[in-house]
Parts: C-alpha cells; structure tokens; sequence
C-alpha cells in the first residue's frame, strides 16, 4: 500500500467543506492555523469567518488597537495567540510592507508561528514540499507504524520529522498534509478510534499488537495546577471597577474584577481578613449583598475555581490601576470566558 496516495484519494473523496479550504491566500490560511489551534473546528469556523470580515488583510490587523483584537478572539482561549497574531501582522505589515512572506524560514520568523504553523502556510499557499507534524500527526504515525518513542521528547520529535518527510508527496504536498490532519482528526482519534473502517487497518501495527490505546506515547504527564480565585464585582449606584490584567501571567491583556487569590476557597468571614481586602475598602463600610456559585475553568496547566462576591459600596473607590465603568458597558470589554460566564447568569 502506497500510504500518501491512499490517503490522498480518501481525502479527496471524503473532505470536509470549511471555508479555509481550497483557497491560496497566505494570510486567511495562518488566520485559520492559528485560531484552529486547539479548538474545535466547529467553534473555530466562526472566529475565522469573524476576523477575515473585521481585518482582510494584514496591515488593517496590525493597525487595530490590541483590545479590539482580544474581544474578537474573546472565548477562544490561549489568549496569547491573538497577541502574537497582532504583533505578527505589525511586523509583516513593517518588515514585508504588508504582503505576507513567501519562504518558510521567513513564515517560521513569525512570532507565535512554529514549525507546523510555517510547514501548512507555506504547503496550503506555495505548494512547498514541507511535512506538517502536529497531534492528529504523532497520533496516525505512532499507531500506523507502532512507534513508540515518546512524541514529547527530542528523539520522538526527531523520529517524526523525519518520518513524516518521508511519507510526505511532493507533488501534492498541501493536499497530503489536509488529508494526514483531516483523517487524524476524524478517524484515528484521541480515544475511541474508528479501527473498523480505517483504510490504513491491514498495515496498522497497532492495531495487530492491540496497542491502539497505549500510542502515541508521552513521556512527561502535564502537571494540573489549581488556584483560587475570589473576584470582587463592587458597586456604586450604576458603576463598577474593573482591572486589566498586566502580568506574565493567564489572560494578559484581558479585563477583570478586582482579585483576591487565595490558597483555598474562602467564607466572607475569612475573605475580609485577606489584606487585600483591607486595602482595597480602607475607610469604607461595604455590604456583601451576594456569594455567587463556585464557577469552575479548565485551562490546559490549571484549573481555576472562582467565586463572584457582589459588594455595594457608599462612595467611589480611588485605587491605582482601576478603571471604572458602567455596569452596562462590561459587555465591550474583553475579559475571560470566565467572567463571561458570570455575566451572562
């Protein structure tokens, strides 16, 4: 069996229709790479549709103003990369004069961009004979092949590479790198894998070893931090406080309440003793009119579990790094899924 043409000729009677294929245009394709990154194509296929609508082409992205880009990606997730996709059009736009770049090495310059990202854009725009390797990928080839090696270490990354080179077809080899993604992400699956109508199931090794659920293979499992979070929604007749967050840290750049994280949840009792509470209300005599549920969100490395207190406060609130708003106006600022959440019960 001749791997990358099997594939091929499943992908060509089998694709999906998604707006992103088919086409040719550079930008739209690293649109669509990047906010396909860990998402799902049917939440994903919006996004798309939303930022070539906003922003078509590159110079229009770079010269809108960071917010405006984060609330257009808000509920996304992995909020970094639409920093980097803005930082990234800022600099086609200064170093390229807004066109996007041609060459592999130049699309892998760009921040947020990785080898996956640079090797698609470049074989979806240019037809250039470079091997996409991302999870659908290591997945298909580890079982395919029965390969064990761990993806997340140099030799297993080494391995695929070059593996995945191998197999790549040269004369398609756009069409092969949408199919090898396409049918890993359709049929050979995370869990529950579609083995009965697999076109590759006769060569499969994993399959005939009975390995299918033990590949590919991870050397170091993902650590899952939890951190608690106890967001203050304090008003004030028709206004409220809001905070942008500045670290190096989850949700750069977002908005939020202002914030108390704790080691564990707290009660009120607990909750006003916290010096950040005495700081923040020094002076005043605020009510707690509400404790809301314990909203949960799961992020990749953390899992947060947070609490909305809603205080009423009898004067305005001066406190560096605050921006006060009307409470109707939240909706236009760009905050966590979390928090929108929140506000939307």
């Amino acid at each position: 069996m001749n791997f990358s043409k099997t594939l091929i000729a499943w992908y060509d009677a089998n694709k999906r229709d998604l707006p992103w294929r088919g086409i040719s245009n550079p930008y739209h394709i690293w649109l669509s790479e990047i906010i396909m990154q860990q998402t799902r194509v049917e939440q994903g296929t919006a996004y798309y549709l939303a930022f070539i609508k906003k922003f078509p082409k590159p110079s229009l992205l770079a010269n809108a103003p960071l917010d405006e880009v984060l609330k257009l990606w808000q509920g996304l997730g992995y909020y970094s990369r639409a920093r980097n996709l803005h930082a990234a059009a800022k600099f086609i736009v200064s170093e390229y004069k807004g066109s996007f770049p041609k060459s592999y090495p130049e699309i892998l310059s760009l921040k947020g961009v990785g080898e996956y990202t640079a090797a698609a854009i470049a074989s979806f725009a240019y037809n250039q004979p470079y091997a996409v390797v991302d999870g659908n990928v290591y997945r298909l080839l580890s079982r395919v092949f029965g390969i064990s090696t761990p993806i997340d270490s140099n030799k297993g990354k080494t391995e695929f590479r070059e593996l995945a080179a191998l197999l790549l077809d040269k004369k398609e080899p756009g069409t092969y790198n949408q199919a090898i993604m396409e049918f890993g992400a359709r049929y050979c699956k995370p869990r529950n894998p579609d083995c009965t109508t697999c076109i590759f199931s006769d060569i499969c090794l994993a399959k005939e070893r009975k390995e299918v659920h033990l590949l590919p293979v991870k050397a170091n499992k993902t650590k899952v931090r939890e951190r608690f979070f106890q967001y203050l929604v304090i008003r004030y007749k028709d206004q409220t406080w809001i905070r942008k967050r500045t670290k190096k840290d989850i949700w750069e750049g977002l908005y939020e309440f202002p914030l108390i994280e704790s080691q564990h949840m707290l009660g009120e009792t607990d909750l006003k003793k916290q010096a950040e509470w005495k700081s923040c209300f020094s002076g005043l005599k605020p009510i707690v009119k509400k404790e809301s549920r314990v909203y949960k969100h799961l992020l990749s490395h953390q899992r947060i579990f947070a609490v909305f207190w809603e205080i009423e406060v009898a004067k305005e609130i001066k406190a560096k790094g605050w921006k006060k708003t009307k409470i109707s106006k939240l909706q236009d600022f760009a905050v966590p899924r979390l928090i929108d959440l929140y506000l939307e019960q």
